[in-house]
């Protein structure tokens, strides 16, 4: 069988749904692929008006993440927090938080969708009717200063040129551990668990 016999899906048969399940298995296996890809795709979208690539915003902010000692739940996410800015600018962070839920635990994933907000607080005050402490609806939450310590240190600082970025190659590998990892296993979401960013080193 290449393809099913149906053009409703109601009209599918246990054969039929058998085969895609397979095509599906196939399909899930290549995610870290096509997140790689897209990535890649971004080495040559530049951030208006930003002096660097949106590839380089997130291979920088992925760098010091990994720098400072982060685990690869965080590392990975950083790396891919801003890969909704094309398809979704008005909500890209939850269209980022959505891709990693399933794989990394509760904690990073709700930093990543609400990261948007607690950026406000650099610059919404030079635009008329916005609220730059957005975040502060969010102040009894408890992954509420992981969220401001990701901003200040990993988000809002890597905008640099001339920063020491690695290549996209060099966090290959924890991509593809990261997407290989059973979804939703409750070991890795670890909900409700607060674990913070790693402490600052004088190295750091």
């Amino acid at each position: 069988m290449k393809t099913v016999n149906f053009t409703a899906m109601k009209d599918g048969t246990k054969d039929d749904y058998e085969f895609l399940r397979d095509q599906e298995h196939a399909f899930v296996a290549m995610t870290a692929d096509r997140l790689l890809r897209e990535l890649a795709s971004q080495a040559h979208d530049t951030i208006g008006g930003y002096k660097i690539t949106r590839l380089e915003h997130a291979l920088q902010s992925a760098a010091r993440a990994e720098r400072e000692g982060a685990d690869t739940d965080w590392v990975v996410a950083t790396l891919l927090h801003d890969i909704g800015d094309g398809l979704a600018p008005q909500n890209h962070d939850r269209m980022a938080a959505e891709i990693i839920r399933p794989f990394v635990r509760e904690e990073v994933t709700w930093v990543v969708e609400h990261h948007g907000a607690f950026q406000m607080v650099y610059y919404a005050h030079h635009y008329d009717g916005w609220n730059q402490y957005e975040r502060e609806k969010y102040n009894q939450h408890p992954y509420y200063q992981t969220c401001i310590d990701f901003c200040e240190r990993w988000d809002q600082s890597s905008f640099d040129p001339d920063y020491d970025t690695p290549p996209l190659e060099h966090f290959e590998s924890r991509v593809r551990e990261v997407f290989a990892r059973p979804p939703y296993d409750a070991e890795t979401i670890k909900a409700d668990t607060v674990q913070g960013l790693p402490a600052l080193t004088a190295s750091a």
